[in-house]
């Protein structure tokens, strides 16, 4: 079983392209299933955090490969950042 405190300190990577993505900075739960339905990267800050940050970064349960002892290796294709809400 792995803790939550335990996923925020691993870097989470991209087998796809090896870009690191961050690390968790959320979970979405599904509370009637009692599943994590996906994980949340937080945006990488712009110029000292003056200027906002980029969007997060949403990954699917699913896209998770392998939690490993220091990463989290995910396979994630197409846009990393979450769609906005136009």
């Amino acid at each position: 079983m792995v803790k939550t405190s335990e996923l925020r300190m691993k870097d989470v990577i991209n087998v796809v392209d090896g870009r690191r993505l961050g690390l968790i900075g959320d979970l979405e739960l599904d509370l009637e299933q009692g599943r994590v339905k996906s994980v949340v990267v937080p945006g990488t800050s712009r110029f000292l955090g003056l200027f906002g940050r980029d969007r997060d970064t949403v990954i699917d349960w699913r896209q998770i490969q392998k939690i490993g002892q220091d990463v989290i290796l995910v396979e994630v294709t197409g846009s990393y950042e979450q769609p906005t809400n136009s």
